[in-house]
């Protein structure tokens, strides 16, 4: 009988074992969490992203806004949702805590009373002490995160739905060029370390947005496997502990100015981290795989940092879906985010964890006619009007992709004309008489997408998706695509070679 016994236990202790190697399996994706921005001239129905986003593994998001339509359709679907304020909110919420308190009626408890949008977090601001924005923020948003957090407690949300605020990575610093001489700025140092505190006492956790690619981009001597995380480069030695790569770095920093300011234990969610495809030469596929490769690797073998191994922080990454109506002051880079172009088709592959699953495409769209603006065969790149046509097309329409170092800064100057034409054509829904510059432009259904990566597009059909808000019009994309001189300049300089 004993033997019949050590057999069925045998059996049992292998059954557990591939039960939790399955179980692990599931885990490892359950985990995921992304930003969705809805900055575009032609978003996807937002039912579409929420199946996008489970589709490929995802199940925590974070939003910049609370847009009806979206989050709508985020209402029973099994996602966690951080809620985001944008700045311009800030003064508001900060002027008295009945305006918080209407806010949270209307963004916060109506969705999860009505719609069931499980919501974690409300995040006040986006990156409010950005350096760039010099004072423009300090004053408002300690106030409106304390109006939130009094607004939350009074509907009953206290408990359910904790307040953070996402800041840039620029709020901390290191003196001596290693993490354990981090310590906050010093000219919002006794802010930080309040709004940490209240954080704190309040259950909510602080979040950081890390990029390294900026690391890169901002200076051309940075060297580059430190970026990755492929632990190549040269290492960065702090006393006992060498880093390998900019993100452990820049974590870890802000984790020794925690702990030199009493906050040992304080939770850190990582807001924002990502790698961009186009509108820079560091900024292509090849690097934007490596990166979120090595990013993903992380998240689902649970990987922390030299400061924190046993307590990795959640992760959300940026983005899911390339934004063609973000402002470019930062760089072309920013339209490009996403590891789904615009459409929700797959930039490049990504092994999820789950089986070694790639991504998979957005399901269900519909695309305007498989037809393109170019430029006409017998137009003159010399035409006097078609300087002003270009300034035109690349003011209202999304021109990066051929700025230098570009997926189509090699086109030769016809085509270089052709795209730009084609995207002005796109943005406006292929309407008549958008494809219209001075007899220097013509419609054709042959695809002139080069080998070489250059991508003509062809925009979705808002028109045909039920619950899609409408695209800008001509003039307010203007204001919202910041488009520019500096592409036109880019492309007159390339079509007068």
């Amino acid at each position: 009988i004993y033997i019949y016994i050590y057999i069925y236990i045998v059996k049992m202790f292998r059954f557990l074992i591939i039960l939790l190697f399955i179980v692990g399996e599931d885990l490892a994706v359950e985990g995921l969490a992304c930003n969705w921005g809805t900055r575009a001239t032609h978003p996807l129905p937002p039912n579409i992203v929420v199946k996008l986003m489970k589709d490929n593994g995802f199940n925590k998001v974070k939003l910049f806004e609370a847009e009806p339509e979206v989050m709508k359709a985020l209402g029973n679907s099994g996602l966690q949702v951080m809620l985001g304020i944008p700045n311009d909110f800030l003064a508001p919420l900060a002027s008295g805590v009945r305006v918080a308190e209407e806010w949270v009626s209307q963004n916060v408890s109506s969705y999860i009373s009505k719609t069931g949008v499980d919501i974690r977090y409300v995040a006040v601001g986006n990156e409010p002490f950005l350096q760039t924005y010099k004072d423009t923020f300090l004053q408002t948003t300690f106030p409106a995160l304390k109006n939130i957090q009094a607004a939350l407690i009074k509907a009953g949300l206290g408990r359910q739905v904790k307040v953070t605020v996402p800041l840039n990575a620029d709020v901390y610093q290191t003196d001596n060029g290693v993490p354990s001489g981090g310590e906050f700025r010093s000219d919002i140092h006794s802010l930080m370390i309040s709004i940490i505190k209240f954080l704190s006492d309040n259950g909510g956790p602080l979040t950081i947005n890390i990029y390294p690619f900026l690391s890169l981009y901002a200076d051309p001597h940075f060297p580059v496997d430190f970026a990755f995380f492929s632990g190549t480069s040269t290492p960065v030695v702090d006393g006992s502990i060498s880093y390998t790569n900019v993100f452990e770095a820049n974590y870890d920093t802000l984790i020794w100015a925690l702990e030199k300011n009493g906050f040992p234990s304080m939770p850190v969610i990582v807001g924002e981290i990502g790698w961009p495809t186009d509108g820079d030469s560091n900024a292509n596929i090849e690097y934007a795989r490596r990166f979120n490769q090595g990013l993903l690797n992380r998240i689902i073998q649970g990987q922390g940092t030299p400061k924190r191994p046993t307590s990795p922080p959640d992760v959300y990454v940026f983005g899911l879906i390339d934004e063609d109506a973000k402002s470019v002051l930062p760089g072309n880079f920013e339209r490009h985010w996403g590891i789904f172009f615009y459409d929700g088709t797959v930039k490049y592959s990504l092994n999820m964890g789950n089986n070694n699953r790639t991504l998979v495409p957005a399901k269900g769209v519909r695309y305007l006619a498989r037809q393109w603006c170019v430029m006409a065969p017998q137009a003159n790149v010399l035409d006097p009007n078609l300087p002003l046509s270009l300034d035109t097309a690349c003011t209202y329409a999304d021109c990066t992709s051929l700025g230098y170092g570009s997926s189509c800064g090699g086109l030769d100057a016809k085509s270089n004309a052709s795209y730009a034409f084609n995207m002005y054509y796109q943005t406006m829904n292929q309407q008549k008489g958008y494809c219209q510059f001075s007899n220097l432009s013509v419609i054709t259904t042959i695809d002139p997408s080069s080998q070489g990566g250059c991508r003509f597009e062809i925009m979705i059909d808002i028109g045909r998706h039920e619950g899609t808000r409408k695209s800008p019009t001509t003039s307010s994309a203007g204001r919202d695509l910041n488009s520019v001189i500096a592409i036109a300049a880019f492309l007159l300089s390339s079509l007068l070679l």
